[in-house]
């Protein structure tokens, strides 16, 4: 099967390229770049040096160099609509990375990304792309909207509790740790040197935008409206999302019941490793990989319950998630082509 990359010189589309040359039932057709068209992949990324052997192009959507089977969208929001718009008029599959139809609302949309959207009929038929939940009708659709980072991190440990009702959803406060390469790859005063390096900041208190997509998820499983904080920080580190979940601990809810609810939703699932009570994830042990780690502790003493999940922002909270996405698409294994162990140190 043939894949095409929209915008594949950034982070998350740099990742497209090094997981897809790789996969073994799937053939990258074209990767296509406005600001290196016409240079060799390989002199963008030196890391791919011999192994991605192709010329960035700047790929018309409508007229494309090759025929394919999927295309991913690597591209900021707003750009995406129209692309993602002229390559469902043509019946091609669609992963999109960018924001542009994971919410539900195009009202939502407007409000929290400041832009029209132009296609608010795709809105309903998209599928959020969270393959742990999702996973049926991903195998159905033509359209599936990528999670961001930071919700990916945040759901996979919320969802389960949720929908099993064993907690509110109150009260809750969300402290999300990101690494620089969340910011993309074009420089600027969020991510140079001597601003990141040696400090960590708090950004966007009440106004990620990140926050409505992590609400809409979680009002879903809860079946009824969820309401959080949610506080993300820069830190000094390349890539990797740790975040901290608290909320007020329900009476008689145990470790042990807490356990059982993630085994029943997730033992089966290859990305999702379940630390349980003694063991804290950090973000090393999933450096480049397409992992979750979840731990989980009752502090009856503060009466809340914690939760701690760490993935790599660029792996399971992009990229990785978005070839995940296409295999369940396309018909194939979930976990074809992600079998990467993380890089230790």
């Amino acid at each position: 099967m043939k894949a095409g990359i929209l915008g594949s010189t950034g982070y998350t589309g740099a990742e497209l390229v090094r997981i897809l040359i790789q996969h073994p039932e799937v053939e990258l057709a074209f990767v296509d770049s406005r600001s290196y068209e016409h240079q060799p992949f390989e002199a963008v990324y030196s890391n791919l040096k011999g192994q991605a052997e192709m010329t960035a192009v700047s790929v018309d959507p409508e007229n494309l160099p090759e025929k394919v089977d999927i295309v991913f969208c690597a591209l900021p929001h707003r750009i995406s609509q129209h692309k993602v718009i002229l390559l469902q008029r043509q019946g091609i599959r669609v992963v999109d990375l960018s924001a542009d139809f994971r919410l539900d609302q195009q009202s939502v949309y407007e409000q929290w990304y400041n832009t029209p959207h132009e296609a608010p009929e795709l809105l309903e038929k998209a599928v959020y792309g969270l393959p742990e939940w999702y996973a049926e009708e991903l195998k159905e659709t033509r359209l599936a909207a990528n999670p961001g980072c930071f919700p990916t991190s945040i759901l996979l440990p919320l969802l389960p509790l949720l929908k099993e009702n064993l907690v509110t959803g109150e009260h809750l406060v969300i402290d999300s740790k990101t690494g620089v390469s969340g910011a993309g790859r074009g420089p600027s005063a969020v991510n140079v040197f001597s601003q990141v390096n040696e400090n960590v900041r708090a950004y966007g208190i009440g106004t990620h935008r990140h926050t409505p997509e992590i609400e809409q998820e979680l009002s879903k499983a809860a079946g009824k409206s969820v309401t959080l904080q949610f506080t993300p920080h820069l830190v000094p580190m390349d890539r990797g999302i740790l975040s901290t979940i608290v909320m007020p601990l329900p009476e008689g809810l145990t470790e042990r019941k807490l356990q059982d609810c993630y085994q029943a939703y997730y033992d089966h699932k290859p990305f999702i490793r379940l630390l349980g009570t003694d063991t804290l994830p950090e973000t090393k042990a999933v450096r480049g990989s397409n992992f979750c780690d979840i731990a989980w502790k009752a502090d009856r003493r503060s009466g809340n319950l914690i939760l701690v999940s760490v993935i790599d922002n660029l792996i399971k909270g992009s990229s990785g998630e978005a070839v995940q996405n296409m295999n369940l698409m396309l018909g194939l294994p979930e976990e074809m082509g992600l079998h990467h162990l993380p890089i230790w140190p």
